[in-house]
């Protein structure tokens, strides 16, 4: 009788400590797949979705024609984004100082 109750003891620890082997193996198997999610995300990111910065207002300035194209492509609905306020905005200060030299005219220094 008492080596059965040994026995029940032993089999139970064994099983304890099996699903606590279970428990370990599982958290480092999630880190592993955590930290290598870290190393490959700069391989797999930015083929994602690459997306170029909006051209300012300066680049606009000097480049009205491609503003032009670029307002009338946001009237049309095929241009989004900031580029379309930049470019207004150029072309806007162009058409501005153009205006401003019309009526001021060339004035002697």
């Amino acid at each position: 009788m008492e080596f059965d109750r040994v026995r029940l003891v032993i089999s139970q620890s064994f099983a304890a400590m099996k699903q606590g082997r279970s428990i370990v193996i599982i958290l480092v198997a999630l880190a592993i797949g955590f930290a290598a999610g870290f190393m490959v995300r700069p391989v797999i990111g930015p083929a994602a979705g690459v997306i170029a910065a909006p051209r300012a207002t300066q680049y606009f300035a000097v480049n009205l024609d491609q503003a032009r194209e670029i307002v009338a492509g946001c009237r049309a609905g095929t241009v989004r984004g900031d580029e379309c306020a930049h470019a207004e905005e150029a072309i806007i200060a162009a058409e501005a100082q153009s205006r401003t030299e019309a009526f001021l005219g060339t004035r002697p220094h």
